[in-house]
């Protein structure tokens, strides 16, 4: 078998997992695009791992790990995601902004509004 089935595969695994987040909204759609990122890498390292012929069989050990990893942070993700739809009602990416910014934080002064806005275009 070729080394380039694998990675083709492997690329478009990671590239529809790039675009799940950077265009998904929902919490549990950027984990699970997240995990298929995951997937990818794990993919490219176990067929790296049979294309080298690796004795010590690194490949594989370090896919162990990054199961392992991607194991432990569905699992905190997913608590944290939960957490913020019971308190907020929505597991938008956009909406979770408004736990981090109340309406009790902003300024009464507006220029110091409009600079801060100018600061922020500007950055």
């Amino acid at each position: 078998m070729h080394l380039a089935y694998p990675a083709v595969l492997a690329v478009l695994l990671f590239c529809v997992g790039l675009y799940g987040v950077l265009a998904r909204r929902n919490a549990i759609l950027v984990l699970m695009s997240v995990e298929l990122m995951l997937n990818a890498v794990n993919l490219n390292l176990v067929a790296f791992d049979v294309w080298l012929r690796d004795t010590l069989h690194a490949g594989q050990a370090l896919t162990l790990f990054t199961i392992a990893i991607s194991a432990a942070e569905i699992g905190i993700g997913l608590a944290i995601v939960l957490m913020v739809y019971r308190n907020r009602g929505t597991s938008d990416v956009d909406r979770l902004r408004d736990t981090a910014e109340g309406p009790d934080d902003a300024p009464d002064d507006p220029g110091a509004t409009a600079a801060a806005q100018k600061a922020e275009a500007t950055a």
